[in-house]
């Protein structure tokens, strides 16, 4: 519990994911939800935890590693490093493993593919705040989302197709994570970005309104989020009669406890409780190949050589 509370201090203090007074928050962020939050994250963590650490850590460390390979099999020289915005290794630490090499430019990718200021923009802050520290800045190339590049929706057409033929077909649902509606209502681009992914995905396939849906996952707290939920959803397709669904949460480049746990795990018995009777999650992209080749176009498209 004390390592994901350790994530979680600095995540929930965050402006940019958590906006509210801090005469407000604090108090309820000690005194209520680190300490029941903590608990309970701990426990879920434990029930997809893998020998190399957590799945986010274990597939990025992945997604790393196959990216430097596809780069150098390109005759590109560039070093990869791995940062995570909250937790071990830091932006910082990143930083310093490329300062160490001499480097005097640095592209930015931010595993995410839709923007959202709770997340893009919160990955450009810490960067901000890293570089605040140097004398000598590089030069800064800043990736600020692919949400409708078209290699990214070929690969994501590409999983949903090879699950369809190993498993069969059933109703497709696209589940994005959630940001609270008042972002959205003051410019955040992020529920449009989600639904044109959907939108181009299900175009690829070649799927009619009535064979897809999306929604939003994830919420925490009393205000309203992105709406429709997909918890509230899944209960709602398996009433209309929905027998066989197959999911698949886009905004995600890596898998994590958000997909394999909420969702994997969580959304299953939620479906299946409201009488639906199969269910299959379809796996992020993680390091497949398509995604590798995403992300070696977003780094060429940046600092061609």
């Amino acid at each position: 519990a004390r390592g994901v509370r350790d994530f979680l201090l600095p995540f929930l203090s965050d402006r940019r994911v958590v906006d509210v007074s801090r005469w407000l928050w604090w108090p309820l962020l000690h005194g209520l939800i680190l300490p029941l939050r903590s608990r309970r994250v701990a426990k879920a963590y434990a029930q997809i935890w893998q020998p190399g650490g957590s799945p986010l850590l274990v597939v990025s460390r992945q997604q790393q590693q196959a990216l430097q390979a596809s780069l150098q099999a390109e005759g590109r020289d560039e070093p990869v490093e791995l940062a995570m915005s909250y937790g071990e290794p830091s932006l910082n630490q990143a930083w310093q493993q490329l300062s160490r090499q001499g480097v005097t430019e640095v592209l930015l990718l931010p595993l995410y593919p839709h923007y959202s200021s709770t997340t893009t923009a919160s990955v450009f802050d810490g960067w901000s705040q890293v570089m605040a520290r140097e004398h000598r800045l590089p030069d800064m190339h800043f990736v600020a989302g692919y949400h409708d590049h078209p290699l990214y929706i070929a690969a994501l057409s590409q999983s949903v197709r090879q699950h369809w033929q190993q498993s069969g077909q059933g109703h497709l649902l696209f589940s994005f994570h959630g940001i609270p509606q008042r972002y959205a209502q003051r410019g955040d681009p992020y529920a449009l970005q989600c639904q044109a992914t959907a939108q181009l995905v299900a175009e690829h396939l070649g799927l009619s309104s009535e064979q897809w849906s999306l929604a939003f996952q994830s919420r925490f707290g009393r205000e309203p989020w992105l709406q429709p939920y997909t918890d509230e959803t899944l209960k709602q397709l398996a009433h209309s009669g929905v027998k066989r669904l197959d999911i698949i949460c886009p905004g995600f480049a890596a898998d994590c406890l958000e997909t394999l746990e909420e969702i994997a795990e969580e959304g299953k018995q939620t479906f299946l409780a409201a009488g639906g009777e199969q269910y299959h999650y379809i796996a992020a992209l993680n390091a497949e190949p398509a995604h590798i080749q995403l992300l070696s176009a977003l780094v060429s498209a940046q600092l061609p050589n």
